[in-house]
């Protein structure tokens, strides 16, 4: 047998080049086919219950509906919005929206923080007191809020009982227009503080331990080490906590529902409970998709301004 025909000959025991890239590639195919599959639950639920309410949305914002007659979608263009800015309560629920987030997150996060740094140090029961601080997070918010109304009792009320032992005499808290925001923001914080917890532990977990033992060894202190090697590295996690905890409080409603359904004289009215009273108590659900293509708008336009800030203080996204 000459050279070239033995050549033309597979070994024994070895299978043709051909043969096992096509048994390559079908194997592949069939993990791409079946990795299809599996996300095709998540995307069909996202379809259904993200996508198309967002474009519905959208298309409801430019019609005058209302549910309580026959006529169905009338076309109107703008005038929704040009009715947003008429409406004094759309402008007093935003102005309760802005001031629920911008005094709920940034409190929030600083007492998330201060309790990551502690438990996160090695103190007797400490996973004891994270599993305490985190299972409010695991709470129905409406289980919770029922609890609280009674703690919140002018009369009857846990806190004001407490207050009595010191000689004050406990304020309305859910019946008066300068205690309730104040009573909700604790009660949020109260209810959220256990994740963000959780969150800012994850990162200082993550923070290698040479750094601090270098910084030991140069004589930094305790404060010296927080400021150029805590808050810097964590940073990244800060970001996180703070645009999801944004996100979170701009969509508030069911501690508002719960606790004073919106008063007293709307000053827990938010832009989410506004959207619900339209759609589902006047029966306007163009006007309040109207609004809620607004939070829309306003939560994309606060979650760009804060990607845009990040270059400036979050570790490793400097520009």
């Amino acid at each position: 047998m000459d050279q070239s025909m033995s050549a033309a000959v597979p070994k024994p025991g070895r299978v043709p080049t051909s043969k096992r890239n096509s048994a390559f590639h079908g194997l592949r195919r069939e993990e791409t086919i079946a990795g299809y599959l599996f996300v095709l639950a998540n995307f069909l639920g996202f379809l259904a219950f993200s996508a198309l309410p967002i474009v519905a949305a959208f298309v409801l914002s430019a019609t005058s509906w209302d549910l309580s007659t026959t006529v169905g979608p009338q076309f109107v263009g703008v005038q929704n919005f040009l009715q947003i800015l008429q409406d004094d309560l759309a402008i007093k629920t935003l102005w309760n929206t802005f001031y629920y987030s911008f005094v709920a997150v940034p409190t929030g996060v600083f007492f998330a923080f201060c309790l990551a740094l502690l438990l996160n140090r090695d103190i007797p029961g400490r996973l004891f007191f994270r599993f305490v601080y985190f299972v409010p997070y695991v709470t129905l918010t409406v289980a919770i809020s029922i609890v609280w109304k009674w703690l919140y009792h002018p009369d009857l009320g846990f806190f004001n009982y407490l207050l009595s032992f010191v000689g004050i005499k406990g304020p309305n808290w859910l019946f008066s227009t300068a205690w309730a925001m104040p009573s909700v923001i604790i009660l949020s914080n109260w209810r959220g503080i256990g994740y963000a917890m959780l969150i800012f532990l994850a990162g200082l977990q993550g923070i290698p331990e040479e750094y601090y033992e270098a910084a030991t060894i140069d004589g930094a202190t305790s404060w010296q080490k927080l400021r150029h090697i805590t808050l810097p590295l964590l940073s990244p996690t800060s970001f996180f906590v703070i645009i999801t905890s944004l996100i979170g409080a701009f969509q508030g409603f069911d501690q508002f529902y719960m606790l004073t359904s919106g008063g007293p004289a709307f000053s827990t009215t938010t832009l989410v409970l506004y959207i619900y009273n339209n759609g589902f108590g006047y029966f306007k659900m163009g006007y309040a998709a109207a609004l809620a293509v607004l939070l829309f708008a306003i939560i994309l336009l606060i979650t760009l301004v804060q990607w845009w800030a990040s270059k400036r203080w979050v570790y490793g996204n400097e520009a």
